[in-house]
C-alpha cells in the first residue's frame, strides 16, 4: 500500500533536511514502532521493517542518538531478503523527553517531531495536579503545544472544581473534559488534529490514553484494562510506543504509561512555568532569595498572606532541586568522559611515537 508522505507529517522543512541524503540514493521514512534492535518505519511505498546501520550506532553516545517514534530517518530501502538500513534521522523539529528510568545523566526521548501533546489525567482517585504541572513544564519544553485532558469525566458530577484546581499550573494550555465512553466528547481532541498533524498522547498508567486512542480512531484497535479500584493505578496496557494514522485527521502516537515523570533539561522552561513567583521574586530583599527563611521575602509574604498557594511554592522548590541535582550529574558524566577521551587520545598518540621509533 502506498502513501502520501505528507499524510505521514512531511514538510519542506523535512524536505530541506533531506537533500544530501537523497542525492546519496536514500529514502525518507518515518519511525511508527520502536522494538529493542528493530524499527517498522513507513515509507511512500508502505510500512517496512528497519535496523539501525552500524556507522549510526557507533557514532551514538546515548540512547536520544537512536531513533525513537516518530522521528524521520533516511533509509536504504531494503534487499532480497534484508531489512531496510537507517543510515541517518533527520533534525527533530520537537522532542518530548525525560530522564531516563535509573540513569539520572540519560536523556530519554518519548516521541518526536509532535506538533500537539494531549496530557491525558484521569478524573477518579489517581487525579493528581502537580503530576499535571510536571507534563505541562515537559510539554512546553519539547517545542509542541500542551493539551490537557480531564478524562473520565463521566466519573464525575461537576467537572469545574477540577477545572479549577488545574488552571493555575497549566500555563495558558487548554484544558478539555472528555471521557472516552461518551465518544462525542472526544470530538474537542480532534479539533486539535488535521492533515499531517502529530499528536501524541502522554500521561500516567490507567488514565485511559488507549482508550482514547480508540474513541479516536473510530476502531477498538488498541488493548484496554481495568485499573484498580483502591487508588485508580493502571498496569502499562501499551507496552511500545507506536504511531497510527488517522487518514485525515493526522497521526496519533499512543505511548506507554510513565509511572513517574523525571525531568530532563527543562531549561527556561521552568522560570516561565511559575511566572507567578519568578514576580513575586522581584521584591525579595536580597536578589539571591531561596524564599525560604529570608527575611523580606515577598514570595513567603504571599503564602502567608494566602496570595500563593504553598503547595505551589513546594512544587516550585521541589522542581528547582531536581533540576540543580540533574545539572551537577551531568556535569560529572561530562567530566568522566572527557577524561575517557583524553585516554584514548593519549593512548593512540603514544602508540603513534612508540611505532615511529621502532621504524
Amino acid at each position: 500500500m502506498s502513501l502520501v508522505l505528507e499524510d505521514l507529517g512531511w514538510s519542506p522543512r523535512f524536505e530541506a533536511a533531506f537533500e544530501t541524503h537523497r542525492a546519496a540514493g536514500l529514502s525518507p521514512a518515518r519511525v511508527s514502532l520502536e522494538h529493542t534492535h528493530i524499527y517498522r518505519v513507513l515509507t511512500a511505498d508502505g510500512e517496512q521493517l528497519a535496523r539501525v546501520a552500524g556507522r549510526l550506532r557507533h557514532a551514538a553516545s546515548g540512547r536520544a542518538d537512536f531513533p525513537t517514534v516518530g522521528d524521520w530517518v533516511a533509509i536504504d530501502p531494503p534487499t532480497s531478503g534484508s531489512d531496510a538500513r537507517i543510515r541517518a534521522i533527520l533534525p527533530r523539529v520537537s522532542r518530548f523527553s525525560r530522564r531516563a528510568a535509573g540513569d539520572p545523566t540519560e536523556e530519554q526521548v518519548v516521541a518526536a517531531n509532535i506538533d500537539i501533546v494531549f496530557l491525558v489525567s484521569g478524573l477518579d482517585n489517581d487525579f493528581n495536579p502537580w503530576r499535571i504541572e510536571r507534563y505541562v513544564l515537559t510539554a512546553w519544553d519539547s517545542g509542541a503545544s500542551p493539551v490537557i485532558v480531564l478524562n473520565k469525566a463521566d466519573l464525575v458530577d461537576d467537572v469545574a472544581p477540577f477545572v479549577d484546581e488545574v488552571t493555575p499550573v497549566a500555563q495558558g494550555a487548554p484544558i478539555l473534559t472528555v471521557s472516552a465512553k461518551r465518544p462525542e466528547s472526544v470530538d474537542a481532541l480532534r479539533a486539535h488534529l488535521g492533515r499531517g498533524r502529530t499528536a501524541a498522547l502522554l500521561g500516567s498508567s490507567g488514565v485511559g490514553k488507549s482508550s482514547l486512542a480508540n474513541a479516536l480512531i473510530g476502531e477498538e484497535r488498541l488493548r484496554t484494562r481495568e485499573v484498580r479500584e483502591s487508588d485508580s493505578r493502571g498496569r502499562h496496557t501499551s507496552t511500545n510506543r507506536q504511531l497510527i494514522l488517522l487518514g485525515s485527521e493526522g497521526i496519533l502516537i499512543d505511548t506507554p504509561g510513565m509511572r513517574e515523570l523525571q525531568l530532563w533539561d527543562t531549561g527556561e522552561s521552568l522560570a516561565g512555568a511559575f511566572g507567578d513567583i519568578e514576580a513575586l521574586a522581584d521584591s525579595c530583599r536580597f536578589r539571591d532569595c531561596r524564599h525560604a527563611e529570608e527575611p523580606g521575602c515577598a514570595v513567603l509574604a504571599a503564602v502567608e498572606s494566602g496570595a500563593l498557594d504553598r503547595g505551589r511554592l513546594e512544587s516550585f522548590r521541589k522542581l528547582q532541586q531536581e533540576q540543580a541535582y540533574q545539572a551537577l550529574q551531568q556535569d560529572q558524566r561530562a567530566q568522566l568522559e572527557q577524561k575517557r577521551r583524553f585516554k584514548v587520545l593519549t593512548k593512540a598518540a603514544n602508540k603513534i611515537i612508540k611505532e615511529k621509533q621502532d621504524r
